[in-house]
């Protein structure tokens, strides 16, 4: 399938699938989509209701370009917040297209750190900082079997429209078994099906306003083991 570079609404950059006409971020903003799903609403939120968890272990659905774990390793930098990060991706983006990607000079940050997030071995454990390591798994999501080890999940499929088999109960019921109890899961995603699916494993799940361009999105925790 065709892929393309383009540049979404907040200038920061995505890849798209061209025969799917999707995006692996938000037209309306790439880099705002993140900030305002995963960390505003996943990470600080964890981190408000439970200050003393140190560290804040993360599972993100998709690893894809970096994006999420980038904002991820540089708050955990500005607030000195130890994370250990695993990023599942079944089919990883090629090294051309992550050169292609322009994070670095939109968030003003240091490229080395971006490019070390790419550049470590896949199955290994890295301590990219001081504060962040990580994790980085070749493997389709119907193969995680966790059992009570994350504190947040970044829920980053692409859409139920084009892939719905990674919206289903079942994919569900691997992400409530391997989130600790109290842990959270954030997703862009807000379909009615989504949510019930979410709902029928256990979650409680929450409506929360969405990013730029999006009315809602959703966001379950984990009650009971």
């Amino acid at each position: 399938m065709k892929r393309n570079i383009i540049t979404t609404a907040d200038g920061s950059k995505t890849i798209q699938i061209e025969e799917w006409n999707e995006q692996y971020h938000s037209v309306h903003g790439a880099i705002q989509e993140a900030k305002h799903v995963f960390i505003k609403h996943g990470l600080f939120f964890f981190k408000e209701m439970h200050p003393k968890i140190q560290p804040i272990h993360i599972l993100e659905i998709g690893f894809g370009t970096g994006l999420n774990a980038y904002l991820t390793l540089l708050k955990s930098s500005e607030t000195q917040t130890k994370i250990e990060y695993v990023g599942v991706e079944a089919f990883p983006v090629i090294a051309e297209e992550i050169n292609q990607l322009n994070y670095v000079e939109e968030l003003k940050t240091d490229e080395k750190l971006f490019s070390k997030l790419h550049d470590t071995s896949w199955e290994t454990d890295q301590d990219i900082t001081g504060d962040f390591k990580l994790t980085k798994q070749k493997k389709e999501f119907k193969n995680i079997n966790d059992t009570n080890i994350f504190n947040i999940i970044y829920f980053d499929a692409f859409g139920a429209r084009v892939q719905p088999e990674l919206w289903t109960e079942t994919i569900f019921q691997k992400m409530y078994d391997a989130l600790q109890v109290e842990g959270v899961l954030v997703t862009y995603a807000a379909k009615g099906s989504v949510r019930r699916a979410m709902q029928a494993v256990g979650f409680k799940v929450e409506k929360l306003p969405g990013p730029p361009g999006k009315r809602e999105m959703l966001r379950g925790i984990k009650l009971f083991i």
